[in-house]
């Protein structure tokens, strides 16, 4: 009896092991014991890089931000530029290639960088999703406009430069009303529920993913790494306060995609990583949100109301 109860033991601690993680790297929406993946815990297995000390995506504290004033506003080239565009069901997002006409400088950048594509995570049907959190909070979905320096022509090379690649953040918010700017896009995703499946995209811009440029003198910046693995500590970011609307409707969309066993393609994002004594920095348009009940009570004991 007892030789079965070790035998019975050494088969769970295997099946255990089993779900451990192994094999690609993948979501925790993705694995199961039937899916041996190595989940976002063990990205590391999967490429050492996603183990390092400048790992992204952060949770933003605002309150800890510090003001920079090298933050001036971005310079937008080409953004405004029409191309047609493939979407593309990459097995862990949707991505759009971009002409690399589309170029940013300013917002105290070192360099222009062009734009090589854009990508998107998310939650699960329009839930939390972001990637980044601003003082804990997760936003439905996450825009990461990918760039990379201007005399460089391809990513690859990119990365091996510390500040080679820099990408621009914009969180989405839900709307009472559809943002018919991203029917394009919403349209298309029908067309490419499957892995590896992609479709082209009618006349768009990148000017039209993103809030008006009024908007765009409020941001945060850091050091980072790409959220996928390689997790490459190339990447400068740049997080945009305003977050875009779009509607209920259009954020579920995306999660009627499938990874490639067929699973909706939910939850596609990487927890915040560590700071590891990292400064964020702000533009001097960006908020500080400093404890306003403290504030108040200081005010009404200062005129006397407390």
């Amino acid at each position: 009896m007892q030789h079965l109860t070790l035998v019975a033991v050494l088969l769970l601690a295997s099946s255990w092991g089993l779900c451990a993680g192994a094999g690609d790297w993948c979501y925790q929406s993705q694995f199961t014991c039937e899916h041996q993946c190595n989940g976002p815990d063990k990205w590391n297995h999967a490429n050492g890089a996603c183990a390092g000390k400048s790992q992204s995506p952060i949770n933003v504290v605002t309150r800890k931000t510090l003001k920079d004033e090298r933050l001036t506003p971005f310079a937008f080239a080409n953004y405004q530029q029409i191309f047609r565009g493939t979407i593309k069901n990459n097995g862990h997002s949707v991505q759009v290639g971009v002409p690399h006409l589309s170029t940013i400088s300013g917002g105290g950048l070192t360099s222009t960088y062009k734009a090589v594509q854009f990508h998107l995570h998310w939650g699960t049907n329009g839930g939390p999703g972001s990637e980044h959190t601003i003082d804990g909070e997760q936003y439905p979905m996450e825009l990461h406009i990918v760039h990379m320096k201007h005399h460089y022509t391809d990513l690859t090379t990119a990365l091996a430069d510390p500040e080679g690649v820099a990408v621009l953040g914009f969180f989405y918010e839900v709307s009472n009303s559809a943002n018919r700017k991203y029917d394009p896009i919403i349209n298309a995703l029908r067309s490419i529920k499957t892995t590896n499946a992609n479709a082209s995209l009618p006349p768009i811009s990148l000017a039209q993913l993103i809030p008006p440029e009024h908007n765009m003198t409020n941001f945060y910046r850091y050091k980072g790494s790409l959220t996928t693995p390689g997790c490459t500590e190339a990447v400068v970011w740049t997080l945009f306060e305003n977050p875009i609307p779009l509607s209920f409707e259009q954020l579920r969309a995306f999660s009627e995609l499938r990874f490639h066993d067929g699973k909706a393609m939910v939850g596609t994002f990487r927890p915040v990583q560590p700071l590891n004594g990292r400064q964020v920095f702000r533009s001097g348009g960006a908020k500080v949100l400093v404890n306003f009940a403290l504030l108040v009570v200081t005010l009404a004991t200062t005129l006397g109301l407390h």
